[in-house]
C-alpha cells in the first residue's frame, strides 16, 4: 500500500480516492480532491495560494529543507522482501516521525520567538517616532488640580454613606410602627 502525494496540495492521498491525469507525454499527476484538480486545469499557481503547502514552504511558514525529509522520496528499485529488512524500517519510521515532530515545533518557536522580537522592535521605534503624541494627549495633573479630584472623591463618598445612613433610620423606624393591613 503506497500513500502518494497530492501534486497540487501536497496533502497524501489513500488508495482508491483522488484523481490520476495522465498527460500526453505520459507524466502522472495525482489529485486528493477535484478542487485541486480544477485549479490544476485553471493553471493556478500551487505557490500562491495561501492553503497549500508550496505557499507555506516558499513564504518560509513551513521546515522547507530537513535531512529527514530525505526518507520521504520515492525509489523505485525493487527490493526482495526481508523480514529483518521489514522490522528495522518499521522501527526506522517512528524514530524518523518523532525527529520530525521535533524539529517541526523548534521551527515554530523559533518563528513566533522572530516574530515577537520583530514586533516589539517595530513598537519602539513608533514609539521613538511618535512618542510626544502620546504625551500631548494626556494631561498631567498638577499638585493642586490632584488635590481637588482627591477632595471630590471624599465628599463623593461622605454623602454616599450619609445617605446611607439616613436609609437605614427610615428603615428601622418604618419597622418600629405598625403597619395597617385593611
Amino acid at each position: 500500500m503506497r500513500i502518494e502525494k497530492c501534486w497540487f496540495c501536497s496533502s497524501s492521498i489513500h488508495p482508491g480516492r483522488g484523481i490520476e491525469f495522465v498527460r500526453n507525454d505520459c507524466k502522472v499527476f495525482r489529485f486528493c480532491r477535484s478542487k485541486c484538480h480544477k485549479l490544476f486545469k485553471m493553471k493556478r499557481n500551487p505557490r500562491k495560494l495561501k492553503w497549500t503547502k508550496a505557499f507555506r514552504k516558499t513564504r518560509g511558514k513551513d521546515l522547507a529543507t530537513d535531512t529527514s525529509f530525505e526518507f520521504e522520496k520515492r525509489r523505485n528499485v525493487p527490493v526482495r522482501y526481508n523480514r529483518d529488512l521489514w522490522v528495522k524500517t518499521i522501527k526506522a519510521m517512528g524514530i524518523i516521525n518523532r525527529i520530525k515532530t521535533v524539529r517541526k515545533v523548534r521551527f515554530i518557536q523559533q518563528r513566533w520567538r522572530d516574530a515577537r522580537e520583530r514586533n516589539v522592535s517595530l513598537g519602539h521605534k513608533e514609539l521613538r517616532k511618535y512618542g510626544d503624541l502620546l504625551e500631548a494627549k494626556t494631561p498631567r495633573l498638577t499638585r493642586d488640580r490632584a488635590t481637588t479630584i482627591q477632595a471630590a472623591r471624599s465628599a463623593r463618598k461622605r454623602a454616599k454613606a450619609l445617605a446611607l445612613a439616613q436609609d437605614e433610620a427610615a428603615a428601622a423606624a418604618g419597622e418600629a410602627q405598625p403597619m395597617d393591613t385593611e
